[in-house]
């Protein structure tokens, strides 16, 4: 059963990414331009993260999971995998959104940031993470539940077109939540990275369940019905300057992920609802990639 609403809920959440056109790259453009309203809706997208805990103590199947204290490779990766997400033109998510959307390219950064897990992984020391980061459960959800009421306030202040973003993002953030329940790394830079350990140590007993597969097949099915539906499906082809440029662009994403600890996917959906301050540098530091990234890389690189 718990199976069975993961993937209603990675679908939808695949679904709900697509449509809104969630992309960490386009909110920090849309914030240079003086709307950062985008860009915030998705910092804020983990929010709803206490229903999924609420939904967790009730089935009695939460999963443990604590944050940590921000590290030299937490803050380094942040903005390594925020210059290579602007040279790439899309973060962790909007890249598998492209690529269900017919952006064949996506597919040579993905192999970008399969590459970097297998080549650094072996090279970069065992532990990246700094020291344990504890909180109550009391004030995690009294802080969540907080934003959650004053988010709800002011939407109905807003426009419809905000107020339907900011429910779509708030949607994928409580989808997430609930796929976290039954695979706390469910997220596509999760799945690689367990996939390259497996094949970087040679164990195949690490090797990810195949449940994991079905969770991320599930994601992109419901990407590409969400670009079917919208119409923004288009099958296009690579060139070689673009996969040379991509590929690049993918190890820098990937290496970045590797210090970090996981993508923006991660970060986001993940690190930041539990409230661990290496999630939220981590993601500042993307932010700020990105933005540096913009500026320096030349807009036919891009």
């Amino acid at each position: 059963m718990l199976f069975f609403l993961s993937l209603v809920s990675i679908f939808l959440l695949g679904y709900l990414a697509q449509s809104t056109g969630l992309c960490m790259v386009r909110g920090v453009k849309k914030a240079q331009k003086g709307s950062p309203m985008f860009l915030v809706a998705i910092l804020m997208s983990g929010t709803l993260a206490w229903v999924s805990m609420s939904v967790g103590l009730t089935s009695e199947t939460q999963n443990s999971i604590h944050g940590f204290w921000p590290s030299f490779f937490s803050l380094g990766g942040g903005v390594l995998f925020g210059i290579g997400a602007a040279a790439n033109s899309g973060c962790g998510v909007s890249t598998v959104s492209r690529l269900a959307r017919g952006e064949t390219v996506m597919l040579v950064t993905i192999m970008g940031w399969f590459t970097a897990w297998l080549l650094f992984v072996p090279i970069l020391p065992l532990e990246l993470k700094g020291e344990a980061f504890l909180i109550d459960e009391q004030t995690r959800y009294f802080i969540l539940g907080g934003a959650s009421l004053a988010i709800a306030v002011a939407c109905f202040f807003m426009g419809a077109k905000n107020r339907k973003l900011w429910l779509s993002m708030l949607g994928v953030g409580l989808m997430a939540g609930l796929v976290f329940i039954y695979e706390p790394h469910w997220t596509p830079s999760g799945l690689l990275k367990s996939v390259s350990g497996a094949l970087w140590s040679g164990d195949s007993n690490l090797w990810p369940e195949q449940e994991r597969f079905i969770l991320i097949l599930c994601l992109l099915v419901g990407m590409v019905t969400a670009a079917v539906w919208t119409r923004s499906f288009e099958f296009r082809l690579l060139s070689i300057r673009q996969a040379i440029r991509h590929l690049l662009a993918g190890i820098l994403m990937g290496l970045g992920a590797v210090m970090a600890g996981g993508g923006n996917d991660t970060q986001l959906l993940v690190a930041m609802p539990i409230f661990s301050p290496a999630g939220f540098t981590t993601v500042a530091c993307i932010v700020l990639g990105i933005y540096f990234g913009i500026r320096w890389i030349p807009t036919h690189y891009r």
